[in-house]
């Protein structure tokens, strides 16, 4: 059976947290103020803040279980340093 962790499907998932989070700033950024997007807002943030969490700890458990390829490694260093500018806004 195909396991499901894949360098590609690690590296898909990493940088959608990652792109959720920068269009979460660019919205705080450029004050867009939509209550569509304030809805998906709401529902999505909680949910992608754990889940940054627990995919750095996979993709580090990932590569050092596995062979390095660039765009993982690209992908978990973007999402380490998201997740440390997000804990970092509460502070």
């Amino acid at each position: 059976m195909k396991s499901l962790q894949t360098n590609r499907n690690l590296t898909l998932t990493n940088l959608a947290i990652v792109g959720y989070f920068v269009s979460l700033y660019a919205v705080y950024h450029y004050k867009i103020d939509f209550v569509l997007i304030g809805v998906f807002r709401e529902i999505l943030t909680i949910p992608f803040f754990f889940a940054q969490f627990g995919f750095l700890g996979v993709g580090i458990h990932f590569l050092t279980k596995n062979k390095w390829k660039f765009a993982t490694v690209v992908s978990l260093l973007a999402l380490a340093i998201c997740t440390v500018l997000t804990v970092g806004s509460f502070f």
